[in-house]
Protein backbone atom coordinates (compact mmCIF):
# COMPACT_ATOMS: atom_id res chain seq x y z
CA UNK A 1 0.00 0.00 0.00
CA UNK A 2 1.93 3.00 -0.87
CA UNK A 3 2.38 5.41 1.62
CA UNK A 4 2.86 9.05 -0.41
CA UNK A 5 3.30 12.02 1.71
CA UNK A 6 2.50 15.36 0.20
CA UNK A 7 5.02 17.90 0.91
CA UNK A 8 4.29 20.09 -2.01
CA UNK A 9 1.66 20.53 -4.56
CA UNK A 10 4.03 18.78 -6.67
CA UNK A 11 6.29 16.89 -4.69
CA UNK A 12 5.23 13.62 -2.43
CA UNK A 13 7.98 11.35 -0.72
CA UNK A 14 7.83 7.52 0.32
CA UNK A 15 9.50 4.94 2.32
CA UNK A 16 10.38 2.46 -0.56
CA UNK A 17 8.21 1.74 -3.07
CA UNK A 18 7.18 -1.43 -4.77
CA UNK A 19 5.74 -2.23 -7.83
CA UNK A 20 2.23 -1.62 -6.90
CA UNK A 21 3.22 1.91 -5.34
CA UNK A 22 4.00 2.30 -9.13
CA UNK A 23 0.69 1.70 -10.11
CA UNK A 24 -0.81 4.06 -7.42
CA UNK A 25 1.72 6.66 -8.47
CA UNK A 26 1.04 6.23 -12.31
CA UNK A 27 -2.99 6.35 -11.19
CA UNK A 28 -2.19 9.83 -9.39
CA UNK A 29 -0.49 11.67 -12.36
CA UNK A 30 3.23 10.89 -10.82
CA UNK A 31 5.71 12.18 -13.63
CA UNK A 32 9.01 11.40 -12.01
CA UNK A 33 10.16 8.73 -9.94
CA UNK A 34 13.54 9.87 -7.67
CA UNK A 35 15.25 6.70 -6.20
CA UNK A 36 16.97 8.02 -3.24
CA UNK A 37 18.28 4.47 -1.75
CA UNK A 38 21.48 2.71 -3.26
CA UNK A 39 21.12 -0.63 -4.48
CA UNK A 40 21.75 -3.21 -1.48
CA UNK A 41 21.36 -0.88 1.20
CA UNK A 42 18.85 -3.84 3.19
CA UNK A 43 18.08 -7.16 2.33
CA UNK A 44 14.85 -7.53 -0.13
CA UNK A 45 15.25 -4.30 -1.46
CA UNK A 46 13.78 -3.75 -5.23
CA UNK A 47 16.88 -3.31 -7.33
CA UNK A 48 17.00 -0.04 -8.75
CA UNK A 49 16.58 -1.51 -11.99
CA UNK A 50 13.43 -3.20 -11.72
CA UNK A 51 11.53 -0.53 -10.45
CA UNK A 52 12.88 1.67 -12.96
CA UNK A 53 11.43 -0.91 -16.13
CA UNK A 54 8.24 -0.96 -13.96
CA UNK A 55 7.59 2.71 -13.98
CA UNK A 56 9.01 3.28 -17.30
CA UNK A 57 6.42 1.17 -18.47
CA UNK A 58 3.58 2.76 -16.89
CA UNK A 59 5.07 6.18 -18.31
CA UNK A 60 6.89 7.32 -15.87
CA UNK A 61 10.39 8.89 -15.68
CA UNK A 62 13.11 7.53 -13.38
CA UNK A 63 16.08 9.12 -12.02
CA UNK A 64 18.33 7.86 -9.39
CA UNK A 65 20.27 9.73 -7.15
CA UNK A 66 21.17 7.44 -4.31
CA UNK A 67 22.43 8.71 -1.11
CA UNK A 68 23.95 6.55 1.66
CA UNK A 69 22.21 7.65 4.82
CA UNK A 70 25.01 10.41 6.50
CA UNK A 71 26.79 10.73 3.54
CA UNK A 72 25.19 13.43 2.38
CA UNK A 73 26.82 15.34 -0.85
CA UNK A 74 26.50 18.78 -2.43
CA UNK A 75 26.29 16.96 -5.65
CA UNK A 76 22.78 15.46 -4.62
CA UNK A 77 21.17 18.04 -3.08
CA UNK A 78 22.28 19.64 -6.85
CA UNK A 79 21.06 16.98 -8.90
CA UNK A 80 17.50 16.50 -6.67
CA UNK A 81 16.80 20.26 -7.23
CA UNK A 82 17.66 20.16 -11.22
CA UNK A 83 15.24 16.76 -11.23
CA UNK A 84 12.36 18.73 -9.28
CA UNK A 85 13.04 21.49 -11.65
CA UNK A 86 13.15 19.57 -14.79
CA UNK A 87 9.98 17.45 -13.65
CA UNK A 88 7.11 18.36 -16.22
CA UNK A 89 4.74 17.58 -13.23
CA UNK A 90 4.24 15.52 -9.75
CA UNK A 91 7.29 13.85 -8.56
CA UNK A 92 7.02 10.93 -5.53
CA UNK A 93 11.08 10.71 -4.20
CA UNK A 94 11.62 7.75 -1.71
CA UNK A 95 14.20 6.34 0.04
CA UNK A 96 13.94 3.65 3.50
CA UNK A 97 11.73 6.36 5.28
CA UNK A 98 11.36 9.03 3.22
CA UNK A 99 13.57 11.63 5.15
CA UNK A 100 16.15 11.30 3.09
CA UNK A 101 14.20 12.33 0.33
CA UNK A 102 12.51 15.36 2.03
CA UNK A 103 15.88 16.38 3.01
CA UNK A 104 17.17 16.01 -0.32
CA UNK A 105 13.90 18.38 -1.08
CA UNK A 106 14.55 21.11 1.37
CA UNK A 107 18.41 21.20 0.62
CA UNK A 108 18.27 21.58 -2.90
CA UNK A 109 14.80 23.99 -2.21
CA UNK A 110 17.09 26.57 -0.16
CA UNK A 111 20.14 26.14 -2.27
CA UNK A 112 18.71 26.76 -5.63
CA UNK A 113 14.75 28.24 -4.87
CA UNK A 114 15.15 30.81 -2.37
CA UNK A 115 12.51 29.29 -0.51
CA UNK A 116 12.22 30.40 2.91
CA UNK A 117 13.54 28.26 5.94
CA UNK A 118 10.29 29.21 7.91
CA UNK A 119 8.33 27.88 4.62
CA UNK A 120 10.42 24.84 3.85
CA UNK A 121 10.24 23.44 7.70
CA UNK A 122 6.51 24.09 7.79
CA UNK A 123 6.20 22.27 4.21
CA UNK A 124 8.30 19.26 5.72
CA UNK A 125 6.19 19.24 9.61
CA UNK A 126 2.63 19.04 7.11
CA UNK A 127 4.23 15.82 5.72
CA UNK A 128 5.19 14.42 9.08
CA UNK A 129 8.95 15.12 9.14
CA UNK A 130 11.03 17.49 11.60
CA UNK A 131 13.84 18.80 9.79
CA UNK A 132 14.14 21.99 12.88
CA UNK A 133 17.87 21.08 13.27
CA UNK A 134 18.96 21.81 9.50
CA UNK A 135 17.73 25.41 10.25
CA UNK A 136 21.78 26.34 10.09
CA UNK A 137 22.48 24.28 6.86
CA UNK A 138 19.37 25.70 5.14
CA UNK A 139 19.79 29.42 6.24
CA UNK A 140 23.27 29.04 4.69
CA UNK A 141 22.20 27.40 1.51
CA UNK A 142 20.23 30.51 1.07
CA UNK A 143 23.24 32.92 1.75
CA UNK A 144 24.84 30.58 -1.10
CA UNK A 145 22.23 30.99 -3.39
CA UNK A 146 21.64 35.18 -2.64
CA UNK A 147 25.58 35.55 -3.34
Amino acid sequence: MSDFKRVTDSLFVSPQINAADIDAAAGQGITLIVNNRPDGEEGGQPANADLAAIAESKGIKWAAIPVTPGQLSFEAVETMGFALRDAEGPVLAFCRSGTRSCTLWALSEALTQGRTTEDILTHASQAGYDLSDMVPTLEHLQKTNAG
